[in-house]
């Protein structure tokens, strides 16, 4: 049977196997809110999370550099009448270079590894590449090499990084050979971290 995690489960589970996922506070009122501000500076991402909505922004459901509060309040009152509601994620912004990367079963070649560029316009982007799992530090680096974005991010990001989180990809198909299909869009990457912004996972 299969089994797809919500964001909060992909990502906990992700941390819990050594990917580096960005700061988040979830929070089911309105009255939370304050509490998330001492925790995080503004400005904030926030996001709806619900078991039945999978795709958040198709709905509406992101909202990005909230500046205070009172945004954050209002935000939160718009997700809040959507349906399936059932809690917000917040998450402080970061700056870098949005990247997806994931892993898809195929009937052909059964788990392939992928990177490319990401972000909310990645469908028309068309910037990526593709390996047949597992894989070794040459052939993450090719993946990133074959990117025509290459060129435009190599001095503004470690690259050491994102090959690591490709390999980490890799392993993790070994220790779980029943996921179907891993989405992380954004891995937002600078030239000191990538963190995990967004992430998607599902097993047979």
């Amino acid at each position: 049977m299969q089994k797809t995690f919500t964001e909060k489960e992909a990502e906990d589970f992700l941390e819990k196997e050594n990917f580096k996922v960005i700061e988040r506070i979830f929070a089911k009122n309105k009255s939370e809110l304050k509490s998330v501000a001492n925790k995080i500076n503004f400005p904030w991402a926030m996001k709806i999370s619900s078991k039945k909505i999978i795709h958040k922004k198709k709905v509406g459901g992101v909202i990005l550099n909230i500046k205070n509060l009172e945004e954050a309040e209002k935000n939160f009152e718009m997700f809040s009448r959507m349906e399936n509601f059932e809690q917000v994620i917040i998450q402080p912004m970061i700056g870098g270079e949005e990247l997806i990367l994931g892993l898809k079963k195929t009937p052909e070649f059964n788990l392939v590894i992928m990177i490319g560029a990401g972000g909310s316009s990645v469908e028309e982007k068309k910037d990526v590449s593709f390996r047949v799992c597992p894989i070794k530090e040459d052939d993450a680096r090719e993946m990133i090499k074959e990117l025509k974005i290459y060129n435009l991010i190599e001095k503004k990001v470690d690259i050491n990084l994102i090959e690591q989180n490709l390999l980490k990809i890799s392993k993790l198909v070994e220790k779980y050979p029943n996921i179907k299909e891993l989405d992380i869009n954004p891995l937002m990457v600078n030239s000191t971290d990538a963190n995990i912004v967004d992430a998607r996972i599902s097993f047979e």
